[in-house]
């Protein structure tokens, strides 16, 4: 009986001690498990930073790489981990930050543990605080990688971060649509089909997919609105009376009727004008360089009139990018596609004396890689040059392979003929700028005559004879070349003499002497580059080595010798310091997509830019089809289908229906890249011909969250929110009204009133701004920048505004208020701001109160009496006739304007012919005056004035200036 008691006992015993085993075992599995998953890289993402990422600057003495440093502990000398007590582990307590002992960890505020991250560290302690070895860790990620892949996100393939933690970093899956290859999605049933097609358009089939329950759509929209919508959406013009009474006489069904409208504005000159805006927005178009000096570009003109042809001809986007990175490339000697590649010098650039070369170069590097992932890839690739991507997977080695593929990429002014196509016609306006020049030369030249003569009266004295210096005069005159004075100190410093022996740069000047220098010769190098205008060279790009240069002060010419210079090698730069030079790497791609599109890149001076764009162009490129075609539906619905098409990466919006953005990124390519094709399949839609008001329906589902300031208080209808509209509106239930553009609401008044020259293309035109701006003094380096003065006559400067010269250093304020975008960064959408400044502009500016005068002047002239002249208003601004009320008040208003008005009206002042400036000049310090003579105003001619038309022309102008300044006008619905 006692030997069978033993026995059970020991059974009993054992198993207790197997049971005990057995939950040791699975502690320590759970507090492994939770370090590989969560503790370790918790602990390299909030603490290896400060301490043990560099050894030899560990703070505080606590090394967090390993278990044995977190036992040693820090400066307290106590372990900062206690197995199994979180309460007494300092670690832990800092973290909490609740802790009057430990300091707070980490000390960033915004970088404090989450209570979910508290939680993991405090179970990680509790459960034994057990460190795997790299065995055991791989172990455990191989075991339960699927498991984790679908809650903590997944990895990816690149070509690797600067660090491992980064290379094996997950990524939610859904933040990686973008890279995904693209694939045609198979539609919808359509309700039904005739001879085996489907009778709903396939945009509109999709739409309807993914619209929630319970949202009907709007009604189409009439045809005057419709028209007006098209018309402006196309050409970004308003429609003539005949085009909307054509359109409203058209028997045909709506559909075969607005198609035939939609192909006119397709084929008409000005298509490739609006969708030009649009493009030049992104790739930051401006005529000036931007920074200090601001120096004008003289032939970004050819690239923008390259971007309007394009358009216009339905060039195939993938050779239209591919002529942008690499044109010259493709064929040096078309000077077409050389004017292409001015796209790679958009971005603001200069080079002074003040700044260091290197700087400066890598400053055009970080620019045009940007600005290619910006505009063709929608990626902020500049979030990379620093440290690799902090959201998205695109490692700092990938920026600097893309880098690479222009490091051998140089800037240049070069040679390229003027095509037949380009407009030529102004260059006349060129003797304006000549008259600058001679004035700016006699400046010089009566300067430099005081400056030899007090060199000489100096060497009097300071020699006793002046021979020498007479001499080095004579032989500076037979030389021809430069200031006699500075040609003459150089030939005496050749002779031996020191620089104390010769008279001092600007000897015995005043400050008045020392100011106009500065303004002439200043003067004279600005008209170096605006003259470039009307010489055949672009803004351009060559291959070859980097040049040794100081400073560049006028345009820049092809070298005779392309391989003089230091032939670039790239490599990772830490910190984005280009002293500071890291690894290697050789040209590349993006390696996030190699599995879709690669590309062999050459490392040889020519041929990189070309293998790149053809891998940018590749259809294939999951990125680059969908950046364009989201792109152009934006510009037809005011909103694009992802919301940032700068931004495909984790940080932008994601698609709102991303079925939609595949099929039209696969259609794109099927029809051989045409933006013509694309842009009317989406105009056609019935998505794009609804009516901007909308009924709410019974049992509409409730939007959970709401665009603030998404819709327009005109298109609500009574007893329907605002909130409800906004939903259905971004659900392209209802169409979106909009406001027009700044360029549109100018080009508008200009066109109805008939005074817009509606030549294509062009050297820029200077329409008149406010004069207060056009002659404020602007501040370049060491001088002034010339005063804005309008073109002499009124067919050159109210052109369209796509043509008005766009500086960086001053902005049109018409333009400005109304959201005109900065060229200094791309502009993936433009704002549409409501505030104060644009009444003033609208109802109390020149600008408008011209265009209202004009309009006024026209409909008297065209018609008969008085209705007519009120009708023919309406229908030029608003593309319909008045109604009976509206006619009578607007009638009554006239009659009370016209007795107000006085029988004559007060001409207006001329304009300006020369304007005074005032500055402290910088030698002396001392106050100085100049006169800059505005030679353009001696001919300029006035648009219609006041003092030109009748009272009663006057009193009808006030009604067109209420017009002008209808919400019907200013949007489109």
């Amino acid at each position: 009986m006692q030997k069978q008691f033993l026995v059970i006992f020991v059974i009993v015993a054992a198993s207790m001690l197997g049971m005990e085993s057995f939950a040791e075992e699975s502690v320590t599995a759970e507090s492994e498990i939770l370090f590989v998953r969560r503790i370790g890289p918790l602990l390299r993402e909030k603490c290896l930073g400060c301490h043990g990422n560099d050894p030899d600057a560990i703070e505080g003495s606590l090394d967090v790489r390993s278990m044995s440093g977190l036992l040693a502990g820090g400066d307290s000398g106590e372990p900062s981990i206690v197995s199994g007590k979180f309460d007494d582990s300092p670690l832990y307590l800092a973290a909490t930050r609740f802790s009057d002992d430990w300091s707070e960890m980490p000390p960033k505020e915004s970088e404090q543990l989450t209570a979910e991250q508290l939680a993991w560290l405090r179970d990680w302690i509790a459960s034994g605080a057990v460190w795997p070895d790299q065995t055991r860790r791989n172990e455990i990620e191989s075991e339960y990688e699927k498991e984790w892949s679908v809650e903590d996100g997944t990895a990816v393939k690149t070509a690797g971060g600067l660090d491992v933690d980064w290379t094996n970093r997950k990524y939610d899956p859904a933040g990686l649509w973008a890279y995904q290859p693209v694939t045609r999605p198979s539609l919808p049933a359509s309700p039904g089909s005739v001879e085996g097609k489907a009778t709903v358009d396939p945009i509109d089939l999709l739409i309807e997919q993914a619209l929630s329950d319970g949202i009907k759509v709007a009604p189409r929209a009439d045809r005057r609105t419709l028209i007006r919508r098209a018309t402006f959406d196309l050409t970004g013009l308003p429609p003539t009376p005949r085009e909307v009474e054509a359109f409203l006489s058209d028997r045909s069904p709506d559909r075969a009727a607005f198609a035939r409208v939609v192909d006119r504005l397709l084929d008409s000159p000005h298509y490739g004008e609006r969708m030009a805006q649009h493009w030049l927005d992104v790739v930051r178009y401006a005529d000036s360089s931007g920074f200090a000096n601001d120096f004008e570009r003289g032939n970004a003109w050819r690239y923008r009139d390259y971007v309007i042809r394009s358009f216009n001809d339905d060039k195939p986007y993938n050779e239209f990018i591919r002529e942008q990175i690499a044109g010259d490339e493709i064929d040096p000697n078309d000077p077409g596609k050389v004017v292409a590649t001015g796209f790679l010098r958009m971005g603001p650039w200069e080079l002074t004396g003040m700044e260091v070369a290197k700087l400066a170069r890598q400053r055009f590097l970080d620019d045009v890689t940007n600005s290619i992932g910006e505009t063709f890839l929608g990626h902020s690739l500049q979030c990379a040059r620093c440290h690799d991507h902090k959201f998205d997977p695109v490692p700092t080695r990938d920026y600097y392979s893309i880098q690479a593929v222009f490091a051998t990429t140089q800037l240049v002014d070069r040679p390229a003929g003027f095509l037949p196509q380009e407009n030529t016609d102004d260059f006349g306006e060129k003797a304006y700028l000549l008259q600058v020049k001679r004035q700016h030369s006699r400046t010089t030249e009566e300067l430099n005559a005081v400056l030899v003569k007090n060199a000489e009266n100096w060497w009097k004295e300071n020699h006793g004879s002046s021979d020498a210096w007479q001499t080095a005069i004579e032989q500076a005159k037979h030389k021809g070349k430069g200031q006699l004075f500075t040609v003459a100190r150089e030939i005496l410093r050749k002779q031996g003499f020191t620089e104390t022996q010769l008279p001092p740069k600007l000897e015995c000047f005043t400050p008045e002497q020392f100011g106009k220098e500065r303004v002439a010769v200043k003067g004279l190098q600005r008209l170096t580059w605006e003259l470039d205008r009307y010489r055949p060279f672009a803004l351009a790009v060559y291959n070859g080595h980097t040049p040794k240069m100081s400073s560049v002060t006028k345009p820049m010419r092809m070298p005779d010798d392309v391989s003089k210079g230091e032939l670039e090698s790239t490599c990772i730069l830490n910190g984005g310091d280009p002293f500071a030079p890291g690894e290697n790497v050789m040209p590349d791609t993006l390696s996030v997509i190699d599995e879709y599109v690669s590309a062999e890149i050459p490392d040889s001076i020519d041929g990189r830019r070309k293998a790149f764009a053809d891998w940018v162009a590749d259809p294939g490129n999951p990125l680059t089809t969908r950046v364009i075609v989201n792109r152009l539906w934006q510009w037809q619905f005011g909103r694009a289908i992802a919301g940032n098409p700068n931004n495909f990466g984790s940080t932008g919006a994601r698609p709102t229906h991303p079925v939609l953005l595949d099929w039209l990124a696969a259609t794109f390519v099927e029809d051989d890249w045409s933006i013509k094709t694309m842009n009317r399949r989406i105009v056609m839609s019935d998505a794009y011909c609804r009516s901007t008001q909308y009924k709410r329906e019974p049992g509409m589902v409730e939007p959970e969250s709401v665009e603030p300031e998404s819709v327009e208080p005109e298109s609500v209808e009574p007893g329907m929110d605002r909130d409800s509209l906004a939903h259905a509106s971004r659900l392209y239930a209802v169409f979106k009204p909009r406001r027009l553009s700044a360029e549109e609401l100018r080009d508008a008044m200009l066109k109805l009133t008939g005074e817009l020259n509606s030549v294509v293309g062009g050297i820029p035109c200077r329409p008149e701004i406010n004069q207060e701006v056009a002659l404020q003094p602007r501040q370049v380096m060491g001088s002034f920048a010339s005063a804005w003065v309008p073109n002499p006559q009124p067919e050159r400067r109210n052109r369209r505004s796509i043509y008005v010269l766009k500086l960086r250093g001053l902005v049109d304020p018409l333009l400005e208020v109304f959201n005109s975008p900065s060229p200094d960064f791309s502009c993936e959408r433009r704002e549409s701001s409501t505030v104060t400044p644009q009444v003033f502009s609208l109802f109390n500016g020149q600008n408008t109160h011209t265009r209202a005068l004009s309009l006024a002047n026209r409909a008297t002239n065209e018609t008969e009496n008085d209705h007519e002249a009120l009708a023919l208003c309406f229908r030029l601004a608003l593309a319909r006739s008045p109604t009976v009320d509206e006619m009578s008040g607007l009638l009554a208003h006239w009659d009370k304007m016209t007795e107000l008005l006085p029988v004559n009206a007060t001409p207006p002042d001329p304009q300006p012919l020369k304007v005074v400036r005032e500055a402290v000049e910088e030698n002396t310090g001392e106050q100085f005056v100049f006169e800059e003579e505005l030679f353009s105003n001696r001919d300029y001619v006035p648009d219609r004035q006041a003092s030109d038309c009748d009272r009663r022309t006057r009193a009808l102008a006030d009604v067109c200036l209420v017009i002008l300044n209808s919400n019907e006008f200013v949007y489109l619905y």
